[in-house]
């Protein structure tokens, strides 16, 4: 890598961290129940809500009717909006006329959309109209981040209480999210990026005559170019703050009024890693202890860090096959460089893969270069830090409780190196915790390889790949992994078709809250022990050695269950590229 790529990359870190802090101080908060400066001007809109639904917000749950109204809250959304795509034709802010959205990606929609995932098998300019872009995908955005946020606060509670039976209230989490977090950082984010360009409008498409005129695939004269607006910047604002990731474009971030200049490059891709990132703070401080929120950030950027200069280098680096023809492919003050294919000029290699890690990282699934035109090591890159599990920052919420899953086998295992009940934060771990924690790791996983091995044993599956070999069974395998994780970014070259949005529909939900439900089944448990005091032979888990074991263990798992897949397909197709 170059000098001047190191600096953006320590600059983007830089400016990450410095935010950490602050943000996860408020959030905690926010989550305690303590005065913040917004209860002034929204404290009556949050009261509004609990009179409205009937909720009394001293009213605390246990964990199995927490886990019911997360559910049926959800199952609520799902249907709301698979009919407001449906019935889009009928409804009104429709100004180009779009039909109902076809019954089997209307079903993959919502799936996708209620999940947090955002997987988008449509051009959401050329599909949906603006109220289902609005009313329907945005209002998902927030709530589906907002419920990810909610589970792991639960979880939390679960792991600081003691001889308790409830772990809070889903109705005030959700509530409390969505007002004094995720809409008030939106808001100043979405007038940020309409002050850059990013287009916010009711308006229809609008028309530009062409410079030259040209033909249409019948012959006939072509002199004006159909331009898509809409209301954008809202949409773009929450979809990175809430490691959305679903674009109202289908060229998503890469998109000029989506991502017009470097500042809203650089403030969109801070924006997909600053909430997970900094709730690990939140954590420390609503734990008591702020060095076990220190060490979970520290594993998360290590598991970053570890792969990122290698997408910089493979696609620094450029096609060796170009090479050989006498392309010259090396880094100037003239050229970029490197392998430029499915980037945009104006952010280049480093930026681009940047954003491919951290959108991967987190469970953003956002891009601002076609993932499928990485070379095949940058491509593995991406496809390896979603198979972690989205537990290198991860989606909001989700990607930290993802990760305490694995810090709750990391401290077993040591326990069954020194003879000792595995103990975390206090709290003793036994058999009921590490059942759920083993189901929540491995169902990802599972329906990931068994959803590619089923795609690529039928012909409603490989009649889907737009490309032959190793490089069609990456984008078969990298689609199944990504809904499964809930990432929801695309290898491309998949055609949809009903089974695919179909299989991965259900992939996408059962990843969602089979993964869910564990979590909150452990925060039941773990809120009736009591506090085992520390002695010296307690794992301390706010050291070096116990970050090297955790990162370990994500490492171990990740590599042992998906590295077959991934020789089949990145791998192999590195090695044949290089050996012609």
């Amino acid at each position: 890598m170059s000098y001047l790529s190191v600096v953006q990359i320590l600059i983007y870190f830089g400016v990450l961290l410095a935010a950490v802090q602050p943000l996860g101080a408020y959030m905690a908060r926010v989550y305690e129940n303590e005065r913040v400066l917004l209860e002034k001007p929204l404290g009556w809109l949050e009261r509004l809500f609990y009179r409205a639904a009937g909720v009394r917000p001293d009213d605390e749950m246990d964990w199995k009717t927490y886990a019911k109204s997360m559910l049926l809250f959800n199952l609520m959304g799902a249907v709301f909006l698979y009919l407001i795509q449906r019935l889009q034709g009928v409804l009104p802010l429709n100004p180009q006329k779009f039909a109902g959205v076809a019954p089997d990606l209307a079903v993959n929609t919502a799936a996708s959309f209620l999940t947090n995932t955002n997987w988008q098998f449509y051009g959401g300019e050329s599909t949906l109209s603006h109220l289902t872009q609005m009313f329907g995908l945005a209002v998902q955005n927030f709530l589906s981040a907002a419920t990810g946020m909610a589970i792991l606060v639960a979880l939390i509670r679960g792991l600081r209480r003691k001889s308790g039976k409830t772990i809070g209230s889903f109705w005030v989490d959700l509530t409390r999210t969505t007002l004094y977090i995720l809409l008030p950082l939106s808001l100043v984010l979405a007038v940020i990026l309409v002050s850059q360009g990013v287009v916010q409008t009711f308006r229809r498409d609008v028309g530009a005559a062409l410079l030259q005129a040209t033909h249409d695939d019948k012959g006939k004269d072509v002199t004006e170019q159909t331009i898509s607006v809409g209301p954008v910047a809202s949409q773009i604002a929450i979809k990175q703050l809430g490691t959305n990731g679903g674009g109202f474009f289908n060229a998503n971030s890469a998109h000029p009024f989506e991502n017009p200049t470097p500042l809203t490059n650089f403030l969109e891709m801070l924006a997909i890693l600053l909430i997970p990132a900094a709730l690990c703070y939140t954590y420390g401080v609503m734990l008591g202890d702020r060095r076990q929120g220190w060490v979970l950030l520290a594993a998360m950027a290590a598991l970053v860090f570890m792969v990122l200069p290698l997408v910089v280098a493979a696609e620094q680096a450029g096609n060796p096959l170009l090479s050989k023809l006498g392309v010259d492919q090396r880094l100037s003050t003239l050229s970029a460089g490197g392998n430029m294919e499915g980037k945009e000029v104006r952010f280049g290699i480093v930026n681009s893969s940047l954003w491919a890690a951290a959108t991967t990282a987190a469970s953003n699934g956002s891009v601002n270069a076609m993932h499928d035109s990485f070379m095949p090591l940058g491509g593995f890159v991406p496809l390896w830090l979603i198979m972690l599990g989205e537990v290198a920052f991860g989606g909001v919420g989700s990607g930290l409780y993802g990760l305490l899953m694995y810090v709750i086998i990391a401290v077993f295992i040591a326990g069954l190196m020194v003879g000792r009940t595995p103990e975390y934060v206090g709290k003793k771990i036994e058999a009921f915790e590490m059942k759920m924690a083993s189901i929540a790791i491995l169902i990802t996983p599972l329906l990931a390889l068994v959803g590619a091995a089923t795609a690529v044993s039928v012909h409603a599956g490989t009649s889907a790949v737009g490309n032959p070999g190793a490089h069609g069974f990456s984008e078969i395998l990298y689609a199944f992994s990504s809904c499964a994780n809930n990432n929801g970014s695309a290898f491309a070259g998949l055609s949809a078709n009903p089974f695919l949005n179909i299989a991965l529909g259900i992939v996408i939900l059962f990843g969602r809250f089979v993964l869910a439900v564990p979590v909150l089944a452990i925060a039941g448990s773990l809120v009736g022990k009591n506090i085992v005091p520390t002695s010296s032979g307690t794992l301390p888990t706010h050291t070096p050695l116990f970050l090297v074991l955790l990162v370990g263990t994500v490492l171990l798992v990740g590599a042992l269950t998906y590295f077959p897949a991934l020789a089949l397909g990145p791998v192999v197709e590195h090695l044949i590229m290089i050996g012609r």
